[in-house]
């Protein structure tokens, strides 16, 4: 047997440690950089579809990262009349589920470490090369058969490799936070409230926690406040106290990011998750493409000659697919938070017309139903 292959990892969050994963399930020797002095997850749920199920599935982590989450059955978007503007169903072989994102974190830290993938705290990447060298902070220098840049949508390493073509500040911001749940709660319908500019989405999580997005434009300085303006959510939603209410001090805000790259890779040098290809979580689609295109990779490298030319292909085959899915998430929250007050009404007719058409309902979840290469 020859000598197993070796890849320097920048970044031990999601998208990090699904490569390493990925990585060392072919037989690789994987060291994962994480600049943090230890590995947390800040507490929000996040969308599982199924193309990220699937690929969870092949990585060995989704029985223990959805162990506590809630099936969703079906999903609606609600004007400020109340009024349906969009519903889809769920069913087997296209699902959503809604765990913690400790609980995936959690799951796939423990997958790593059985794996014997080694997770370097307080090392902090700061360049890499085209060649497989991968450049700490404090000057040492680490070689590898693939060098994998996973460090974020501001990704340092990204841009030594001169692969960024755009990074963009979007209009729109989030607060994602856990909310206690309470008996009366719907275990298994997603609604997402629309009310002017602003949004709400309640999304069922656990047993114990739901989980809640608010989302408004970045020049809504009100509605971007942590701790929460209860008050003025309540203003744009008077029928949603029980859920408003319930929201406590914690909760984050993050501006909307676009990334969009020149590609992504260069040489033994890749760039994934939100390094490579940011975008809003209108359509809930980020991880799952990260946890995708991530379990894509390795297998494209085990099917290649050498690592430059299998990272060549794992674009060609991989990337359309993710930009076609970052268009359609940018063009959701055009317009859901384009339209005045005054024509918020126009906005219910459109989108009850257009959202029944077969067309988009495809284009809208072209990545939901899509079977992961590598998937079981």
């Amino acid at each position: 047997m020859g000598k197993a292959r070796h890849a320097e990892i920048a970044g031990a969050g999601l998208g990090g440690l699904a490569v390493a994963i990925a990585l060392a399930q072919h037989g690789w020797s994987v060291r994962v950089h994480e600049r943090s002095d230890q590995l947390r997850m800040f507490g929000a749920g996040i969308w599982l579809w199924e193309n990220g199920l699937r690929s969870l599935d092949a990585l060995g982590v989704e029985a223990a990262a959805t162990k506590r989450a809630q099936r969703i059955e079906s999903m609606v978007a609600r004007d400020q009349e109340g009024r349906p503007l969009l519903h889809r169903s769920f069913a087997t072989g296209d699902r959503l589920l809604l765990p913690p994102r400790a609980d995936l974190y959690d799951a796939l830290i423990a997958r790593a470490e059985e794996l014997h993938v080694e997770v370097a705290l307080r090392s902090t990447a700061v360049a890499a090369t085209a060649h497989g060298e991968l450049e700490l902070e404090d000057g040492t220098r680490h070689r590898g058969d693939l060098v994998v840049a996973a460090d974020g949508v501001f990704s340092r390493l990204r841009e030594t490799l001169l692969l960024t073509r755009r990074v963009d500040y979007l209009e729109e911001g989030y607060t994602r936070l856990l909310i206690p749940r309470l008996p009366e709660d719907s275990p298994t319908e997603i609604t997402e409230y629309w009310s002017g500019s602003r949004r709400l989405l309640y999304d069922p999580c656990t047993d114990e926690v739901n989980y809640v997005c608010l989302c408004c434009p970045v020049g809504d300085e009100a509605g971007r406040r942590v701790p929460v303006d209860k008050a003025g959510w309540l203003e744009s939603f008077p029928t949603l106290g029980g859920i408003i209410e319930r929201i406590a001090d914690g909760g984050r805000w993050d501006r909307g990011m676009r990334v969009t790259t020149r590609a992504w890779s260069s040489g033994v040098a890749a760039v994934v998750g939100d390094a490579a290809h940011a975008q809003p979580p209108n359509l809930g689609q980020g991880a799952n493409l990260t946890f995708q295109n991530a379990l894509s990779l390795a297998e494209y490298l085990e099917r290649a000659p050498d690592v430059a030319a299998g990272l060549a292909r794992w674009e060609r085959a991989e990337r359309p697919l993710t930009d076609h899915i970052q268009r359609w998430t940018d063009l959701y929250g055009r317009v859901a938070s384009a339209w005045p007050d005054r024509f918020a009404h126009r906005r219910s007719q459109v989108l009850e017309t257009v959202t029944r058409i077969p067309w988009v309902d495809r284009q809208m979840n072209k990545a939901a139903r899509h079977r992961p290469v590598g998937a079981r």
